[in-house]
Order: C-alpha cells, then sequence, then structure tokens
C-alpha cells in the first residue's frame, strides 16, 4: 500500500494507508504509515494534511523519529507557521545526533530562522556546516547573510553558486538576488575568468544551447589571447547544439590559428559538411587535416568519421582505406583496435581472405585486449574451418568459449565445437597466448549484511513504508561504517523485493548474477512467450535490454513499458489481437505489454525468418534490415550481425542474444 501511494498518490492508496495507520494506531507499524502518508502530502504539496499525519506519527516515531520531525518542520514552515517550525527543528542536533539528515533540517532550520526575524542565528548555523560544499546550503546561507544586512558577504556566496555552480538548480534561482545586490558597494563586475568558467561548465554538462549564446556574450570580453579559443568553444556548442549554420559562420570567421586549433578549426567544419551530406567539403577539411596536422588527435577522429561515412555508403573500398589510415598513423591510441578491425572485417566481406585471416592474427597480436578481440579470434577460427584445418579452429574456437564465456562470440563458439570432429591431438598456437587468461584466483562472496547495525535496522523500517530512497540512503552510511561489500546485493534486493529491477540492475556489478538477470512478471512473460512461439530467456533479454524490467520506461521517441512499444503500435497489434476499448496508457501495464510486445516481436520474426533479423529490426527498423540484408551474401546469419554498420544496433542484437543464453544457464528449462 505503501509504495502503491508514493507512487500514484490517489485519494484510494490515501485512503488505504491512512486507514492501515488508524487500525495500527498503538503501534510502531502505524507510525510509519502515518510517516509515509505525510511524506506523500508533502510530495503533493499539501502541507496542512501533511502536518496532521506526521503529528500523529510521532508518539510512537522511535527509530524514524528524524524523518518525522525533520518534515514536519518543513511542512510547518511550508504552510507559515514559522514558529512551530523553529520549535520543530531547533533541537534536532541534540535529539538525532547521528541522523542523516542533520544537515538538510539545518537549511530547513535556517529558511524558518530567517523567515521569523532571526537571520543572524541562521547564518551562524549555516557557516559551521559549509563542507562539503552543497548549493542548497550556499544559497540558503546567502539569503541569511542578505536579510541579516551583510550584502557583501551574501553577493560573494551568490556569485560562487552562480559561475562555480550553474548545473545546480540553486544557481538558477539567485539572478534577481545578483541583481538586488548590483549596487552594493565595492562590487565589482565579474572578471572573464568567472564567466569562462560558468560557461565551460555549461558546456561539459551538455547544456549547448545555453553556453552557445553565453560564449557568444563572452567573446565581447575576451583579449586578443583568450578571443580565439572563445571563438573554437563557442563554434562546437552550436554544433552540438545543431545550429550548424551558425557554428560553420564562426569557423569560416576566424583569425589565423595555431596548429592545433587549426586542427579542431577543420575537424568541425568537416563534422558540419558530414552532417550536411557535403562529401566533397568533408573530404577537403580531411586532406587539409591530413596535411598542417599529420599527428594530431583531430586527424584520428576525422578518420574515423571517414570510415564511418564510407561503411554507411557501402564504398568499402575506401572505408578499409580509411580505417587502415587510423590504425597505422594512430596504432596506439584509442580507436585503433576498433579501425584494424572495421578494416579487416570489411575485407573478409569482399571476399578477400588471406588479408582477412592476417587482419584478425594483427589485431590479436597488438590488441590482445580489447573489445574486438572475441569476434577476432571467433571469425578467424571460422575461416580455419573453411580452410579445412579443424585443429586450428578447435584452438580458436576453444580460447573463445573458455576466455570469453559469457559473450555472445563465448557461445557462438561452443555451437561451432560441437559441429568439429575431436580425432585430432589438440594443437598450440602461440599467438594466442597473448589474450590474458581470467583471472580465477579470488572468488568474490558477499559479507552478510550486519543485521545488528542500527543504519541497516534503520532502513529495514524505511523499506518496509515503501521509502527507498531513504532506505537506501541508511543502508550507504551504514556500509561506510562497516566496510563490508554487501550493499550492493543488499541494496538490489530492495529494489527486487519492491519490484524496481531496473534500479536493481543499474547498482549491480558481477559476480551478482541473479539480481543482475531477474526473471520479474514470470508468467505472463513465459505465457505470452510461448503462445507466441518465442524463447521466455529471449524475451527477458530482450526486456532487459529495453526497459530493465521497468514497467514505467518511457523512452525519447515516446515507447512505451517493458517492451518499450510506440503507442501508435500497440494500437495496431492490440485490434489484431481483438483487445476492446484499448488505450495507450495500458501499455504501462506489464501484462498487456507483455501480450502485445510478444505478438510484435514474433511479427518481426515471421517477416524476416530469423531471430537476430528481428532483433535488429526491432532497434533500427525494418527498412535498415532489408537494406542490410540486400547487401551481398551472408555465410550465415552471424555475418549478418557483425556486417550491421549501426554500432548501437549491432552490439544490441548481440547483447540480447548473450544475456538469453546467461539466462539459460542461470535457471535452466524456462
Amino acid at each position: 500500500m505503501a509504495r502503491q501511494l508514493l507512487q500514484d498518490r490517489t485519494p484510494a492508496a490515501y485512503a488505504g494507508v491512512e486507514g492501515f495507520a488508524r487500525r495500527h494506531a498503538k503501534e510502531d507499524a502505524g507510525a510509519l504509515a502515518w510517516l509515509v502518508a505525510g511524506y506523500a502530502h508533502i510530495l503533493d504539496k499539501n502541507y496542512v494534511n501533511a502536518i496532521d499525519a506526521l503529528n500523529r506519527a510521532k508518539p510512537r516515531a522511535g527509530d524514524l523519529g528524524d524523518y518525522v520531525n525533520f518534515y514536519l518542520g518543513t511542512a510547518y514552515y511550508q504552510s507559515g507557521r514559522l514558529a512551530e517550525s523553529v520549535a520543530t527543528l531547533g533541537g534536532f542536533d541534540k535529539a538525532y545526533p547521528e541522523s542523516l539528515l542533520t544537515r538538510d533540517a539545518h537549511v530547513a532550520y535556517a529558511n524558518a530562522l530567517v523567515a521569523d526575524g532571526r537571520a543572524q542565528d541562521a547564518v551562524e548555523l549555516l557557516e559551521s556546516d559549509r563542507q562539503p560544499v552543497r548549493a542548497d546550503l550556499e544559497l540558503a546561507l546567502g539569503r541569511a547573510y542578505e536579510a541579516a544586512g551583510h550584502p557583501a558577504k551574501a553577493l560573494g556566496i551568490f556569485r560562487n553558486l552562480y559561475f562555480t555552480m550553474p548545473l545546480a538548480w540553486e544557481s538558477t534561482q539567485v539572478d534577481g538576488d545578483l541583481k538586488k545586490l548590483a549596487a552594493t558597494p565595492e562590487t565589482k563586475p565579474p572578471t572573464f575568468e568567472e564567466q569562462k568558467t560558468r560557461v565551460d561548465l555549461l558546456a561539459k554538462g551538455k547544456q549547448y544551447n545555453q553556453a552557445a549564446n553565453e560564449y557568444r556574450n563572452l567573446l565581447n570580453e575576451a583579449g586578443p589571447s583568450d578571443g580565439v579559443a572563445v571563438q573554437m568553444a563557442m563554434a562546437e556548442a552550436l554544433r552540438h547544439a545543431g545550429r550548424d549554420k551558425e557554428a560553420k559562420k564562426a569557423l569560416e570567421s576566424m583569425p589565423e590559428l595555431t596548429p592545433e586549433l587549426q586542427a579542431e578549426r577543420l575537424f568541425n567544419l568537416g563534422e558540419i559538411a558530414r552532417s550536411a551530406n557535403d562529401n566533397d567539403a568533408f573530404l577537403r577539411n580531411l586532406e587539409q587535416l591530413r596535411q598542417t596536422a599529420p599527428t594530431s588527435s583531430w586527424l584520428e577522429q576525422a578518420l574515423l568519421s571517414a570510415g564511418n561515412i564510407y561503411l554507411l555508403r557501402h564504398d568499402y573500398d575506401r572505408a578499409i582505406d580509411s580505417y587502415r589510415e587510423l590504425q597505422q598513423r594512430f596504432p596506439n591510441g584509442g580507436r585503433a583496435s576498433y579501425a584494424l578491425w572495421k578494416a579487416t572485417w570489411l575485407r573478409l566481406r569482399q571476399g578477400r581472405r588471406a588479408d582477412a585471416e592476417k587482419g584478425f592474427e594483427d589485431l590479436i597480436g597488438q590488441y590482445p585486449t580489447s573489445g574486438e578481440v572475441p569476434a577476432a579470434l571467433y571469425w578467424r577460427g571460422r575461416l580455419a574451418e573453411e580452410d579445412g584445418e579443424p585443429a586450428k579452429a578447435r584452438a580458436y574456437y576453444q580460447k573463445v568459449s573458455e576466455r570469453f564465456r559469457n559473450y555472445y562470440y563465448g557461445e557462438l563458439a561452443r555451437q561451432q565445437l560441437k559441429k568439429l570432429k575431436s580425432d585430432s591431438e589438440p594443437v598450440h598456437y602461440a599467438l594466442l597466448d597473448r589474450v590474458p587468461p581470467i583471472d580465477a584466483s579470488t572468488k568474490i562472496s558477499a559479507d552478510a549484511v550486519p543485521t545488528d547495525n542500527l543504519r541497516v535496522q534503520k532502513a529495514k523500517l524505511l523499506e518496509n513504508g515503501g521509502l527507498l530512497d531513504f532506505s537506501v540512503r541508511e543502508l550507504r552510511a551504514a556500509a561506510e561504517e562497516t566496510k563490508g561489500n554487501w550493499l550492493a546485493p543488499e541494496t538490489a534486493r530492495i529494489y527486487s523485493d519492491t519490484g524496481r529491477y531496473d534500479m536493481a540492475i543499474e547498482v549491480l556489478k558481477r559476480p551478482y548474477w541473479e539480481a543482475l538477470f531477474p526473471k520479474p512478471y514470470w508468467i505472463d512473460l513465459k505465457k505470452f512467450s510461448s503462445s507466441n512461439g518465442l524463447d521466455p530467456y529471449l524475451v527477458a533479454a530482450l526486456i532487459r535490454q529495453e526497459s530493465e524490467f521497468n514497467p514505467s520506461a518511457v523512452s525519447r521517441a515516446n515507447a512505451v513499458g517493458l517492451m518499450q512499444l510506440l503507442p501508435k503500435v500497440g494500437k495496431s497489434v492490440a485490434k489484431q489481437e481483438k483487445m476492446k476499448h484499448f488505450s495507450a496508457t495500458q501499455l504501462f501495464t506489464p501484462a498487456v505489454n507483455l501480450q502485445l510486445g510478444t505478438r510484435y516481436f514474433r511479427s518481426m520474426v515471421d517477416k524476416f525468418g530469423g531471430f537476430e533479423y528481428a532483433l535488429a529490426a526491432y532497434n533500427a527498423g525494418v527498412d535498415r534490415v532489408q537494406d542490410w540484408q540486400a547487401q551481398g551474401k551472408y555465410r550465415d546469419v552471424s555475418e549478418f550481425v557483425e556486417s550491421i554498420p549501426f554500432t548501437e544496433t549491432r552490439e544490441y542484437v548481440q547483447a540480447i542474444l548473450r544475456n538469453a543464453n546467461v539466462y539459460r544457464q542461470l535457471y535452466g528449462t524456462p
């Protein structure tokens, strides 16, 4: 009931929780229910009802007294009952010396003190609590100084907020304060360095439109030595914001540049040309980069762009030339192994077997720890098998299977091994020794959760009330105290037990496999998968990739729910399923989403005749998959998958197939 209330906050949900609280008024569970109701009312900004609920929670609040008092004091303040807010929050430190809410309470208490005419008391409280820096505390302190008659100190705090924390919400709130205090004696205008710090942070935070505008304003104050750098930064922000015409104009009007800035300029001009499909202009900028900055990282990036352009246009010869040039010019760069892989793969697609075999071996030898090695090992094994060298093929397959067991190519290698006869002695190939083995010397196991820890006990109470964020915060503090490695699995358990599978996956890393590969909604998932002739584990892996089992997920494209269906697709499939009175909001219901999603995915499988093609179409669209299928013959579907030119789609298909196999290993027959 508590989770439902915090999620929906409907009258029925309030009635359920408050009814439970009244029935258990003499128990701790009743106090917890009143806390949940009070917090829900605060989320709804219904402070009068929040005060009533939280006051009802106080007598039996126990270990959760700090949460009750903090939110009660906050509700009093928000409803204008300042004396009661001050009285409630004033003794917080002494009453709850170990509370995680102490600094939050200080901010709330200080705001109440200022409103009650005791600004100097607020200043003294917050000044002693400024580290580590928090934007909300700084805003409260600045306003306390302002109310206490210390405008210079207030101005300093507001300026620091504005210029060094521009991504914080509080930074957006001080504009009026700064204007009001602009006439303060001895006030100095912001320095160029302050303004540049702010706009650089905006750009770093990907606030490109705002950054571009502020860089433009900053140009008027930049000296000769800084102006060029500011103009370059402005142009890049404009390009990232999609304002290519403005970016191009800024780049083309730049004065004489240093070699590195000229390389950056040419790269950006090339990217603008690429986005406009102006191939000739892109190539002109690339050639200038070769001539003027042959060792620049900007040339490295431009060569990757060139390879990708030619790949998408199916001009494999030029794509190979670009990738090879990148790898040869920058053999130790971060893109080198990828470039060598792409060049080698395209040679294989062209039927240049000898070149492909050498390329795979070069990649394994030169970049043995790179992400491209599993694919290189597998396809070198495939070529050896086709060349009538079963012993060599077996050696390569075994290496992939053992070293990359739970990878996409690990499973493919095991499938190939089953087809090979094992009547020959294993052969050792020194090249395979270059790939480092897994360090299996250390077994990782989670420590027991310290149930006698007071914060852990408090977290359990908060979990019982559906207050998951508060519960996890207490657990993190407990983990800092105990130094055990139990935090991640315990946090994942909380999220899993409360249906937040997306959060459970997010907080976990290996080896907590079952939490990383959960089976929620399993009855419906298995039912609808089976009725559509689908492997339930494949569907589970698809959902894991699409929404991480969050039934409320909504994508940027407005795809909805577990299987991320567009409303128009849901409507169409609902009609096929003869579902009456369908509405798009039903896609948030797991059973409905699974019913329609599995039916839609089945139609993709039927259309293309294979799961891999269907997955690719699910991600990239039907038209693109049909285009890729038309690009020559493929040995089998695995060659098609590796040939998908969109990295996102290729990795999407491989990840789902890999994860379906992990599900099978974990759970056996569905």
